[in-house]
């Protein structure tokens, strides 16, 4: 794997389903100084305490029998509501022209969920994207692991 560049001035969205860390980059391409602007949280619980019941039952058409229908994964679906609201905060500061590049970093799934909500606008100033979970390390070990070269 090859490091990233990230320009001077661009936004980096560090994110997962649960948190998101916007960062500007005051540094340039091969030494990033990420400063937070932004940080949202979001209430994700595990599926198993917001799931309220045992799944449905579906009847089997004229036999007796009936078929388990499959659980929603609650869990899931908020990390997907997560994504459409870092997507509106990044159209909104993209619309007022406050970044011309991006750099989005979040695990597969909430990236893939994120990349379908973005819009247009957005889209066109990614300049880069970084699957893997970062939100829990510091500022220092981002910057590192974003630029590291193998």
């Amino acid at each position: 794997m090859s490091g990233i560049r990230i320009a001077h001035d661009a936004w980096v969205l560090v994110g997962d389903g649960e948190k998101a860390l916007f960062f500007r980059n005051e540094g340039d391409g091969l030494y990033p100084n990420l400063k937070v602007i932004r940080v949202l949280e979001h209430d994700n619980p595990a599926n198993r305490e917001q799931a309220a019941d045992a799944p449905g039952r579906m009847s089997d058409g004229p036999s007796p029998h009936s078929s388990s229908m499959e659980n929603t994964d609650w869990h899931v679906l908020e990390k997907e509501r997560f994504a459409k609201t870092l997507a509106d905060a990044l159209y909104k500061a993209a619309h007022r022209n406050e970044f011309k590049h991006l750099v989005l970093v979040a695990p597969p799934v909430v990236l893939g969920a994120l990349r379908k909500a973005l819009h247009s606008e957005v889209s066109s100033k990614v300049t880069a994207e970084f699957d893997k979970t970062l939100t829990k390390h510091s500022v220092a070990d981002i910057e590192k692991i974003l630029t590291a070269h193998d």
